[in-house]
């Protein structure tokens, strides 16, 4: 099987399109573990696809048939306000849906799902399910609606399916042990491969659509440069990261002795230039870069450059 696009990458480029709409679908209804069908993509005003505004905007924004808005976020590089951001982007949700003169009881529900790529919070396990409950601070019972109240809600029966919920969905915490179908897509998403014998629904599909041979030359042409794009500032958020880590961290244990401080911060510099021209290197070879501009780009020996795979 061939290699398969990164799903944040397909999600901005490939999945938008009606063909496509089987990938989504499959992904999302093994994820909410019931049948979901896409009327429509939404855009928002937080998923406008601008650079200047790339902070503030959803990947995606799925209307169901069942009337549901369901917002997808990938998101690759540590953000430490992530989960406010998650909070923006269903805020928006609800205000953007609800027509001027309408009753509030027309509020969309919202789903957000968001995949993660770095270490969100502390937690063991690497799909997390959020919701809003209303729990009884003396008798400890959980607020249900009323009939009048189910009447106005169809489907509701309790205040969480009324409200927003959230999935957090912690790819990097994978161990790659399959136990559901919904952990063959949290395989694709870690390891961007789809195995023979995987049976979940759209997945597929995925394997066909999203495998990288079956693009158009402008598409290899632009999912080559978002892989470099992706490497390059993977590398310069570690080498930045790492190298403030390892100056606090010496800073602490010298206790303010100036040799010492210097070594380490000089020491911790050298290894994150290193680092980061080795992983420059690597993608430069996979993009077929010849091997005397690597060496010049990079600093690097020819023999260290001709061993990278």
């Amino acid at each position: 099987m061939g290699k398969i696009v990164h799903f944040d990458w397909a999600i901005k480029n490939l999945l938008r399109h009606k063909a496509n709409f089987d990938i989504l679908e499959g992904f999302l209804s093994e994820l909410l573990k019931t049948t979901v069908t896409i009327e429509t993509l939404l855009e928002s005003e937080s998923n406008k696809d601008t650079r200047e505004d790339k902070s503030n905007r959803v990947d995606l924004l799925v209307l169901t048939e069942q009337k549901e808005h369901v917002i997808i976020e990938v998101q690759a590089s540590m953000e430490w306000d992530y989960l406010s951001r998650i909070l923006y982007g269903t805020s928006k949700a609800v205000t953007e849906y609800i027509q001027a003169g309408q009753a509030f009881r027309h509020v969309r529900k919202i789903i957000s799902v968001n995949i993660v790529f770095f270490d969100l919070g502390h937690g063991e396990d690497y799909v997390y399910h959020g919701t809003t409950e209303f729990r009884g601070t003396h008798q400890h019972d959980i607020l249900r609606l009323g009939e009048n109240e189910k009447k106005a809600y169809a489907l509701a029966n309790t205040p969480s399916d009324i409200f927003p919920e959230y999935y957090l969905i912690k790819v990097n915490q994978f161990n790659e042990r399959i136990k559901d179908k919904f952990d063959e897509w949290v395989y694709f998403l870690k390891t961007e491969r789809i195995q023979p014998d995987f049976s979940a629904q759209g997945v597929k599909s995925a394997a066909k659509k999203l495998d990288v041979l079956t693009l158009d030359d402008a598409a290899r042409r632009a999912y080559e440069r978002y892989e470099y794009d992706s490497h390059y500032e993977a590398s310069m958020h570690e080498s930045h990261y790492g190298r403030g880590k390892l100056d606090g961290l010496t800073e602490g244990k010298a206790e303010g002795k100036a040799e010492g401080k210097a070594e380490g911060k000089a020491e911790g510099k050298a290894e994150g230039k290193a680092e980061k021209a080795v992983e420059i290197a690597k993608k430069m070879r996979e993009l077929g870069a010849p091997l005397s501009m690597i060496t010049e780009s990079t600093g690097l020996p020819l023999e260290e450059i001709e061993a990278l795979r």
